[in-house]
C-alpha cells in the first residue's frame, strides 16, 4: 500500500501530500471497516481504498471522504472499480449516505473512474491549496446512496 501511495504522490496529480503519512497517522484518520485492497492471483497488491469521517459532528456521521489508489501497472484492469464497489457496499451497509472526494482536475483517469462508479461533480474548489509552489484547484465529487436515507 505504501509503495502505491508513493507512486501516486510522484505523479503530482493524486494528492496535496508530498510524503505518505506514517502508519499510525494513516490508520487514525481512516475507518477500519471501510478499507480494502485489490490483489491479483499471485497476491500482489494492485490498489487500495480507504475513507474517514469528514467531521466529528454527529450530523455528518453519514458522510465520509475517501481515497483510492491503483498501482500504475494495474490501471485499466478494473481494480479501481472493484475497490470503489467494495467501499460503496460497506459504507451503505453501515448507513453512510454520502461518499465524497477531492480530485485534481488534471487527474482525468480518477475523474472518469468516479463518474463510472456513480459519483457526480459537485463543483470546483478554486485555488484551494498550494502544491509544489503553485495554487491547485480540486474537483469535489460525491456519491449519494440511493438506499440510505
Amino acid at each position: 500500500m505504501l509503495e502505491i501511495y508513493r507512486l501516486g504522490i510522484a505523479t503530482g496529480n493524486a494528492t496535496f501530500e508530498t510524503e505518505p503519512p506514517g502508519w499510525d497517522s494513516f490508520t487514525a484518520a481512516r475507518l477500519p471497516e471501510h478499507r480494502f485492497v485489490a490483489v491479483d492471483e499471485a497476491g500482489t497488491v494492485l490498489g487500495w481504498v480507504a475513507c474517514g469521517p469528514v467531521s466529528p459532528r454527529p450530523v455528518y456521521a453519514g458522510v465520509v471522504e475517501h481515497s483510492v489508489y491503483v498501482h500504475p501497472d494495474a490501471r485499466g484492469r478494473g481494480a479501481g472499480r472493484a475497490l470503489l464497489a467494495a467501499l460503496i457496499t460497506s459504507t451503505e451497509a453501515a448507513g453512510i449516505w454520502t461518499i465524497q472526494s477531492g480530485v485534481f482536475p488534471e487527474n482525468t483517469a480518477s475523474l472518469a473512474l468516479h463518474t463510472a462508479c456513480g459519483f457526480r461533480t459537485v463543483g470546483t474548489r478554486e485555488r484551494v491549496g498550494r502544491h509544489h509552489g503553485r495554487w491547485r484547484d480540486v474537483t469535489l465529487l460525491e456519491r449519494r446512496s440511493p438506499t440510505v436515507h
